[in-house]
């Protein structure tokens, strides 16, 4: 039996997919958690008689060895930072083993296809992955033509898969430990925070959302027993903390709330956090103290701006009142609620931004607030729901293909100024480990400096009302322009400062 220079048997001359190593799957950055899009096609190609390889470039080094005993390489890019990380190791795949199938997958790989498929992918895949990957590597392992559902090739266009399957638990037993990712600190309490979803896709079409040009308003649920399961193997390995990812926990709360009650009961000190929308939050604000009592410990939300009309051009479904609202039921309920914003878009005036920071000190929310969200600009990326908007075609300019983004201007040249200016300050926030106090003081006063505005002289009104919010030690955020750098400064403080694995 012929073995290649790869180390894969060749039986006939023709590839060996089933051999160790012969599939490659690779993550590259997921907000500092364990790779669960990498967990669950792992278990799917193992459960049909693969033995892939799995590695999680964020905190491991991927060998130049590894690389070139795989025929089949896999690069799950779900967010804007990860593809560009994924591109320039796509580059470097290609220079190591240029005969290997080289497959994008998740958001934003069906967002940039046409870029990614031209310049550097074999194939790309967004939707739920996990089928049309195995159909994939069973096309290439019969040395067929790639006619798969849900694969998008140079030869043939397809839609995103939309395709319910039988989830398998994540196989995470070769993936990195626990303590290499996210940690929660509340108080004195530090804990390693496991991640695992509930469900897939969005059922609300915010025009911003990277989701909804993908899922187009639908979602899949994946089954209590696999949610569990998966829960329960991290909670083996250390896990004392669990974050819900979906992109919204209350798109089916039913299901939500049976998952935390059995959590709870099985893993009474096992706390938790989700995910959910302004209006699901003041919906379903009967749930809330429950979800308390059973664990949870802060909620994420994207209230993005208080502006009416910018809260109306992306579709976001609530209002400011509605975020008041929110508050004060997680306040009642004892949940922190951290908010995650969008400041900078073409619809956010710079008076907007004033009353966005005032709003902030008011609420006592400077502890809650990541400081890398009072920088966020709108990332536009192709295929976006922002594009069938007629009010974003004033300021829209051209496709930037090679950034993954339309470009475009604020209407008030301020604007854009203050952006740079605020992430400027941000990184050098992060890097010298200022008090959020400080950062927020700091941004303050160039924001009224841009307003031509006489700033405050007091400091920044300190929390008396709330207690301290836990948190995790990764923050987390969406929609953002792209990093110059993604592994510079501001990206420090959204990623694990954690030693590669060696």
């Amino acid at each position: 039996m012929a073995v290649d220079r790869r180390g894969v048997n060749a039986p006939n001359g023709r590839p060996d997919f089933r051999q160790p190593g012969a599939i490659l799957l690779l993550s590259c950055y997921e907000l500092g958690h364990q790779p669960l899009s990498v967990a669950l096609p792992l278990a799917t190609l193992r459960a049909a008689g693969y033995q892939p390889v799995a590695v999680d470039t964020a905190v491991q080094r991927l060998d130049d060895e590894t690389i070139a005993r795989a025929r089949a390489i896999a690069i799950s890019v779900p967010m804007h930072t990860a593809l560009r990380l994924g591109v320039a190791l796509g580059q470097r795949i290609r220079a190591v083993a240029p005969a290997a199938h080289l497959c994008y997958y998740g958001l934003y790989a069906w967002l940039n296809r046409d870029y990614l498929l031209r310049h550097i992918a074999d194939s790309v895949i967004g939707g739920e992955i996990e089928l049309p990957l195995l159909g994939l590597v069973q096309a290439l392992e019969r040395g067929t033509s790639v006619d798969v559902p849900g694969v998008v090739t140079r030869e043939r266009p397809a839609g995103p898969a939309l395709i319910r399957f039988e989830y398998p638990v994540p196989a995470r037993d070769s993936l990195p430990g626990l303590r290499h990712y996210a940690h929660l600190v509340a108080g004195e309490r530090v804990v390693p925070a496991g991640y695992t979803e509930t469900t897939r896709g969005c059922h609300h079409t915010c025009a911003h959302c990277p989701v909804v040009p993908v899922y187009r308003g639908r979602f899949f649920a994946i089954p209590r027993s696999v949610v569990l399961a998966d829960i329960r193997q991290q909670v083996a390995h250390g896990a004392r903390h669990i974050t819900f990812g979906d992109p919204d926990f209350l798109n089916g709360p039913t299901h939500s709330l049976r998952i935390c009650r059995a959590l709870h009961e099985e893993f009474p000190d096992v706390t938790f956090d989700f995910t959910a929308r302004i209006e699901h939050i003041v919906r379903h604000r009967d749930l809330m103290p429950e979800f308390r009592r059973l664990g949870c410990l802060f909620v994420v939300s994207a209230v993005e701006l208080l502006s009416e009309p910018a809260l109306q051009a992306i579709r976001k479904g609530h209002t400011r009142a509605d975020v008041i609202e929110a508050l004060r039921i997680c306040d009642a309920a004892g949940i922190a609620l951290r908010p995650s914003l969008l400041p900078f878009t073409p619809w956010t005036t710079l008076d907007d931004y004033l009353d966005l920071l005032q709003f902030i000190e008011d609420e006592e929310l400077i502890e809650h607030v990541d400081a890398v969200h009072l920088s966020i600009r709108l990332l536009i990326p192709p295929g976006s729901a922002l594009l069938e908007q007629p009010d974003v075609l004033p300021y829209l300019g051209p496709l930037d293909e090679a950034n993954f983004t339309y470009t475009w201007r604020h209407p008030d040249q301020r604007m854009d100024a203050l952006q740079r200016r605020v992430a400027a300050v941000v990184e050098q926030a992060t890097r010298e480990g200022w008090d959020p106090y400080e950062t927020f003081a700091v941004v303050r006063a160039a924001a009224y400096e841009a307003a031509g505005r006489r700033a405050p002289s007091t400091p920044p009104k300190r929390r008396t009302k709330r207690p301290e919010p836990p948190r995790l030690t990764e923050s987390w955020f969406c929609c953002a322009e792209p990093l110059e750098d993604p592994s510079g400064p501001v990206a420090s403080q959204v990623r694990m400062v954690d030693q590669p694995l060696r």
